[in-house]
C-alpha cells in the first residue's frame, strides 16, 4: 500500500514539474523602490532551461530571458523618472508572480556598525533625539521612503541570497529602520522630490574586517580567518561573515550609492584603516560594476582611553576621502553632548542623516547654493607668537566669533596649552595664540579621543578635527 502511495505521489510530482513558480531573493519583494532612469537588475530561481518573461506596469514592455541549467535567471528592466505612482512587475516562467506597490525613485545603501544601525526607537540606555515623534509621524512618509533591512547574517562563503524585503514607513516598521538612514532618507525625499528607498546591512560591533572577503583578508597578518571558521570569539568581531552572509547577496540590486558609518571597532587599527578602508571601496564598486559614490561618517567624540588612538583613527578617515575617489566624509565633531562621553551611541542622528544628504546633493546630485563640507585644515603661517591658520570650505568666514574652543597650541617642546582664538575676519582666517607658548611650532583642534569642537563654517557644519604635527 505505502508502495502505491508513493508511487502515485511521484506521478503527481512528474505531472507538475513542467510550470513552477519563480523563487525571487527578498530583497526583490512587493514596496520595493527600484533606481529611476537606470538598466536595472531583477534575479532569482526558475525552472531550468526555460524562458522567463518579465513585464512592467510603466509602458507594458516585455522583457525576457532564459534561465540556465540550475535554474537561475538575470535580466536588465528600464526604469523612468521617479514618481509616486504604485507600479506593478509580473514574471513568469509558465507560471506568474506578480510584485505590487513598487515605486521607483533613489536607491541608497547604508552599511556599517551600531551608529548606522541604531534604529529610530534607539538601543537600551541610548535613545535617538527625536525618536519617538519621528516614529508617531512616519506614516505621513509611506508614499516616498521604504526600507529594506538585512538582519545579522553570518556565512563563511558568499551567499546568493539573505533575508530581508521592503516595508513601507509606518510607525510599526519605522521604529526599527536605521536613524541616519531614515534622515538621510527624508532630506534626499524633500530636495529631489521622488521616492527614496534605503538598504540597511549593518551589524552593531563590527570591524571593516568583517565586510571584507576572505581573499582579500587572507593578506592581512593581524586578521586570523580561524575566528570565523572555528566561530571563536564575539560574533560581531569576526572576519569576513557579513561580507558573506549580508553585502554579497546584495550586489545584484542597483542602487545610486554607500553610505558608511563604522570604525569604533577599528579604532586601534587607525595605521592601516586607510589603506583597507580603500580597499573595501574598491571591491564593493567592483561587486556592482559601478564607480558609485561613497561617503562615510567620522566617529563621533567618546572617551576610548588614555591613548590618543581615535583622534589618530578620524585623522586616518580624513585622509581616506582624498585616496578614495568620487568620496567624501562628514565631521560629527560637533553632534556629541558633554555627557555622553562614555556613551558610544549619541543621540543626534538626525544631524548625521541630513548631512549625508548636503554631500549626496552636492557632490552626486550636483545640487548648489549650500556647503557640503565643513572647514578642512589648509595651511599655516607663523607670525611671531601667533598662528594663523588657512581653511577649506570657509570661504564666507566662521559661525561665531568668540568663545571658540577646541584648539590647543605647542613649542617645540611638544608640550600642548588652550589656545585663544581670534577671528580674522577680513581674510576668512584663524589666529591662535597663548601667553604659555612663545614660539610655537604646532597648533591641533580636537585632538582627542573625546574633545567637543564649537565652531564651523558659515552654513555651521563643523571644523574637521586636525594637527599640524606629525608627533
Amino acid at each position: 500500500m505505502k508502495i502505491k502511495i508513493l508511487n502515485f505521489i511521484l506521478v503527481i510530482l512528474c505531472a507538475s514539474s513542467g510550470t513552477a513558480k519563480v523563487v525571487l531573493p527578498d530583497i526583490i519583494s512587493n514596496n520595493m523602490v527600484l533606481q529611476q532612469d537606470a538598466q536595472v537588475r531583477l534575479w532569482g530561481k526558475a525552472l531550468p532551461n526555460g524562458q522567463i518573461v518579465v513585464t512592467v506596469s510603466w509602458n507594458s514592455q516585455k522583457f525576457t530571458t532564459l534561465s540556465d541549467k540550475e535554474g537561475n535567471w538575470e535580466i536588465g528592466i528600464t526604469t523612468p523618472r521617479g514618481s509616486y505612482i504604485p507600479q506593478n512587475i509580473e514574471i513568469s516562467d509558465g507560471e506568474s508572480v506578480t510584485l505590487t506597490n513598487i515605486l521607483i525613485g533613489e536607491v541608497w545603501l547604508c552599511s556599517g556598525q551600531s551608529n548606522m544601525e541604531m534604529p529610530l526607537r534607539g538601543f537600551q540606555n541610548c535613545p535617538v533625539a527625536g525618536g519617538n515623534e519621528t516614529i508617531a509621524t512616519s506614516g505621513r512618509w509611506r508614499k516616498q521612503i521604504r526600507f529594506a533591512t538585512v538582519p545579522w547574517t553570518e556565512a563563511l562563503s558568499p551567499q546568493e541570497s539573505c533575508r530581508g524585503n521592503w516595508k513601507i514607513s509606518s510607525p510599526e516598521n519605522a521604529q526599527w529602520f536605521s536613524a541616519v538612514g531614515f534622515h538621510f532618507a527624508m532630506m534626499l525625499n524633500e530636495v529631489l522630490d521622488v521616492p527614496v528607498g534605503i538598504i540597511s546591512c549593518c551589524w552593531g560591533g563590527s570591524t571593516l574586517e568583517g565586510w571584507l572577503p576572505e581573499k582579500v583578508l587572507r593578506n592581512y597578518a593581524d586578521i586570523d580567518l580561524d575566528k570565523a571558521k572555528k566561530r571563536q570569539g564575539m560574533q560581531c568581531l569576526r572576519p569576513m561573515i557579513m561580507y558573506n552572509g549580508m553585502l554579497y547577496p546584495l550586489r545584484k540590486y542597483t542602487i545610486k550609492g554607500f553610505l558608511w558609518y563604522q570604525g569604533e571597532s577599528n579604532v586601534d587599527k587607525f595605521d592601516v584603516y586607510t589603506e583597507r578602508l580603500t580597499t573595501l571601496v574598491r571591491l564593493w564598486r567592483e561587486e556592482w560594476n559601478s564607480d558609485l559614490p561613497f561617503y562615510f561618517a567620522e566617529i563621533a567624540p567618546y572617551q576610548y582611553g588614555e591613548k590618543l588612538d581615535a583622534a589618530r583613527f578620524r585623522e586616518a578617515q580624513y585622509k581616506a576621502q582624498f585616496v578614495i575617489p568620487n568620496c567624501g566624509m562628514i565631521s560629527t565633531n560637533d553632534l556629541v553632548e558633554s555627557y555622553e562621553r562614555t556613551n558610544i551611541h549619541p543621540k543626534n542622528k538626525k544631524e548625521v542623516g541630513k548631512r549625508f544628504a548636503y554631500m549626496a546633493l552636492r557632490e552626486t546630485y550636483g545640487l548648489r547654493g549650500f556647503y557640503s563640507r565643513g572647514p578642512e585644515y589648509k595651511s599655516m603661517s607663523i607670525e611671531g607668537e601667533r598662528v594663523i591658520l588657512s581653511f577649506d570650505h570657509a570661504e564666507e568666514g566662521f559661525s561665531r566669533l568668540e568663545e571658540i574652543r577646541g584648539f590647543e597650541i605647542a613649542g617645540k617642546d611638544s608640550v600642548f596649552y588652550p589656545a585663544h582664538v581670534k577671528v580674522l575676519y577680513n581674510e576668512r582666517k584663524l589666529q591662535i595664540s597663548t601667553d604659555k607658548v612663545s614660539e610655537p611650532v604646532a597648533v591641533r583642534y580636537c585632538f582627542h579621543n573625546f574633545m567637543l569642537g564649537n565652531t564651523g563654517n558659515q552654513m555651521e557644519l563643523p571644523i574637521v578635527p586636525f594637527r599640524t604635527d606629525s608627533w
